[in-house]
């Protein structure tokens, strides 16, 4: 069983920066996708990120190329979400998820097992 954690979040005017972390408890036995998400009041929840842990790169949603960038500290089981000019429409609750995978192209695909509570990140102009 994995339990993930987020922490990081706040709010910031507009152009400023923010980082999330989410701490995993348990392990995989195997590769796994590690992705975030979020969720603006009363829309659907979109990926933000993701990463497959043996040798992938990080993904980015459209909306957060060149502005958001994904870590992870493997040492420390923890991932990270470096956001930066964050927007007003950035403005939402963001989760952390989880799921044992077998190649990159599984992450994006299908459902997430495991999530965090979320963490509210609030941008104003």
């Amino acid at each position: 069983q994995v339990h993930l954690a987020e922490s990081g979040g706040g709010s910031v005017q507009a152009g400023g920066s923010l980082k999330l972390s989410c701490g995993a408890s348990g392990r995989f036995d195997s590769s796994y996708c590690w992705a975030w998400f979020r969720q603006p009041q009363g829309k659907e929840r979109e990926e933000v990120a993701h990463i497959y842990t043996v040798g992938g790169l990080p993904q980015y949603d459209d909306s957060v190329k060149g502005r958001f960038t994904l870590s992870v500290n493997n040492a420390e089981n923890t991932l990270y979400l470096e956001m930066n000019n964050l927007k007003p429409e950035d403005t939402a609750i963001y989760s952390c998820a989880a799921k044992e995978a077998y190649s990159k192209a599984s992450c994006f695909i299908g459902e997430y097992d495991y999530w965090g509570q979320g963490t509210q990140v609030t941008v104003s102009s």
